[in-house]
């Protein structure tokens, strides 16, 4: 009887993911094999063995193929994430923002010390192999036995270029996709562009990629002036980087480092004279990128929050940006050191216990009033304890912090430093209603505007402010920023809430000629290409007029010379300035916001849930020292100037009796100066207020 042919038929599973990548393997295995029935049993199922290997190397073989990328997979291999870096006001390199701390950089800026020491150490015949060296296998094995430790490792740096995209799983499926996706490297990429992408991508330890990053991280340096002796140590890195890092073992870091050095000196990359010098130098580690990240952590979130919502998470973390700020490091960290000092002072005279937990917290905000550019900022006593920006967010009542807005408001409509208000005792009368408010600071019954603000008398702010108008002054206020104040007179002493950066940025106003620029803490961003992506453009306004923001300097400036501000100058700071106290009800807030024609400062403490700091815990005592503290650091070297003299000055007679009290007397008369020191003729007697309107003294 003949035989009759036997069919064969092996499919192997496939996962309904991988169905169209087995079309070729299903097709091979469901071949039939006609077999005639007289071959032996052993015969037949050889054959089937057979069949189902070649299938199964080939269903592999496939998939290891269909999982090398392609020309554009292999493009975008070349994109990786770079590190945001945030430049200071003087273009200086302040902070990073990234998922991996890396800034890419050209083969041609990386030191030949370091290129040397890595090739010597992880891959001495780069540029003799194809991406697999089997002389390497050999080779690693032997310096292993001669270092005592793994001198070398199996893996090109290819491979271990290659290895960051297939993973590191130890199978052998891995180990043969790596070989793969090494040769495919090598065939699309020149040896410098491999050597190029590997010291970008390769990790350091200590969080940093790449060797700018690493450069900076550990020698604060850039990777194109590293030493032989620093371009060895790098390069001992990579073997193990968590392990021999000098931040972590400094001893280990410097035994691997002889490793390498050695290395180097077999593979005669370096003289034997340069090798001992090597061992010699001293390496000193200086973290020259994050480092510098030990302050201005409120700042960098502020920075942070706007690019993410501006730009996105991902182009911000990843994409490389370069962001030009406004921050003044030595600003931020006179401001940090002054925040410190004082709540540690406040804090001792604080009964214990009753803080109820939480802590004293402060704020402090300091801004150009040119420009509006923040130069420094503190939003609390800790930001690992509280990230809450307090200076941006917080909505408190500023108490006789906003009495110059309701000044500002009464020398627009015509009112001078000199004048004087009358009957204080008398309740003023405002919206139809009688009210007579507390005065602590004063005794007698009529004031002049200086003194007034001087003292920080309460009545005297509420009865400008029933002169002026409840109306009138809101609408001066708003000029100012503030929209949303309640129309009610208590808004005089300072009911409304406001924030420390909107009450800062406001007095800014009266050092820079009544003009407003919103405050700013970017000036530009820049891409990876160099391409701009945004210029800060606020635009300036003008809040008040010209002489009414001298006048009201003018008067300001007595504030710190001899009024409630005046502990400034008991510590230290002797620069002419201007500024307000604003004490709440119950002792609740402390402000104090000052200036000078360079910076105006502002500085808030208080509990976050309001209550008492302390009994009698007036401004003065509180807030003056840590604005003082800050201001005399902040402008130590400035020269002792003050605002512009507005050019509208010899027609304004409240100007000429304003700077009597600087020009003094002359010959036992009274002058004053203008802007030159020249002498100008002064009205016998100046009139008051009421007295310019009806032509009467």
């Amino acid at each position: 009887m003949a035989s009759e042919p036997i069919c064969i038929v092996v499919s192997p599973a496939v996962p309904e993911s991988q169905r169209g990548r087995g079309t070729s393997v299903a097709l091979l295995v469901a071949m039939s094999l006609l077999v005639p029935r007289s071959w032996s049993v052993a015969m037949r199922l050889a054959i089937a063995v057979f069949v189902v290997a070649a299938a199964g190397f080939a269903w592999v073989f496939v998939d290891l193929v269909a999982g090398m990328p392609n020309r554009d997979e292999l493009r975008a291999f070349r994109v990786m994430p770079s590190a945001t870096v945030l430049y200071d006001a003087a273009d200086r390199e302040v902070f990073a923002i990234a998922k991996e701390h890396r800034m890419e950089v050209p083969l041609a800026e990386v030191s030949p010390n370091l290129i040397k020491a890595v090739i010597a150490v992880e891959d001495r015949r780069f540029f003799d192999h194809d991406g697999f060296d089997p002389i390497r296998i050999a080779a690693s094995a032997l310096a292993d036995l001669r270092a005592g430790e793994a001198a070398q490792g199996g893996s090109t740096i290819t491979q271990q270029l290659a290895r960051q995209s297939v993973g590191r799983q130890k199978t052998l499926r891995r180990k043969v996709r790596e070989l793969l996706f090494a040769a495919q490297l090598e065939r699309h990429f020149t040896k410098n562009e491999i050597l190029e992408l590997y010291l970008n991508k390769v990790y350091f330890g200590d969080g940093l990629y790449g060797a700018e990053a690493a450069a900076r991280g550990y020698f604060a340096k850039r990777p194109s002036a590293l030493t032989l002796a620093e371009g060895a140590l790098l390069a001992g890195l990579l073997k193990a980087p968590s392990h021999y890092a000098p931040t972590v073992n400094a001893e280990k870091s410097e035994t691997r480092q002889a490793v390498v050095l050695k290395a180097m000196l077999d593979s005669k990359a370096i003289t034997t004279a340069a090798y001992e010098g090597a061992l010699q130098a001293q390496v000193i580690i200086e973290d020259g990128r994050r480092g510098s990240e030990g302050f201005g952590h409120y700042y960098k979130k502020e920075v942070r929050r706007q690019l993410v919502e501006r730009f996105g998470w991902e182009r911000v973390s990843e994409g490389g940006l370069q962001v030009y700020t406004t921050i003044d490091p030595a600003m931020q960290r006179a401001a940090e050191a002054a925040v410190d000092v004082s709540l540690k002072e406040i804090d001792k005279t604080l009964a214990k216990g009753k803080s109820g937990g939480t802590p004293l917290q402060a704020a402090l905000i300091a801004i150009d009033p040119l420009s509006g550019a923040v130069r420094a900022l503190v939003g609390g006593r800790d930001f690992t304890a509280s990230s809450y920006n307090r200076a941006l967010l917080a909505r408190r009542q500023p108490g006789s912090a906003f009495k110059p807005f309701v000044y500002a408001a009464a020398v627009a409509a015509g009112y001078g430093p000199e004048d004087t208000l009358d009957g204080l005792f008398e309740p003023a009368q405002i919206a139809n209603a009688a009210w007579d408010p507390d005065d602590e600071h004063l005794e007698e019954d009529s004031v002049t505007l200086r003194d007034g603000l001087r003292l920080s008398s309460n009545r005297a702010a509420v009865r400008l402010l029933s002169e002026v108008g409840l109306t009138k002054t809101l609408r001066s206020a708003r000029a100012f920023g503030f929209d949303d104040l309640p129309n009610v007179p208590s808004v005089a002493l300072g009911s409304g809430e406001v924030t420390l950066s909107a009450i800062t940025s406001a007095y800014g106003a009266f050092a820079n000629g009544g003009k407003m620029t919103p405050p700013s803490l970017i000036r530009r961003v820049v891409d990876a290409d160099g391409a701009v992506l945004f210029e800060s453009a606020e635009t300036e306004r003008q809040a008040i007029e010209p002489i009414t923001a001298y006048l009201m300097a003018d008067m300001l400036r007595g504030v710190i010379d001899a009024g409630t501000g005046a502990g400034a100058r008991r510590y230290g700071f002797t620069l002419p300035a201007g500024g307000k106290t604003g004490t709440t009800n119950d002792y609740k807030d402390a402000w104090f916001v000052g200036f000078t024609p360079s910076v105006v400062a502002g500085v808030w403490i208080g509990f976050d849930q309001p209550r008492t700091i302390r009994r009698g815990g007036y401004a003065s005592e509180l807030a003056v020292p840590l604005w003082a503290r800050f201001m005399k650091t902040a402008t130590q070297g400035n020269k002792a100037a003050w605002v512009k003299r507005p050019a509208s000055a010899n027609r304004d007679a409240r100007l000429a009796s304003a700077e009597v009290r600087d020009a003094g007397e002359r010959d036992g008369e009274r002058v004053a100066l203008d802007e030159r020191g020249e002498r100008q003729d002064l009205p016998k007697k100046k009139r008051g207020f009421w007295g310019r309107i009806f032509g009467k003294d």
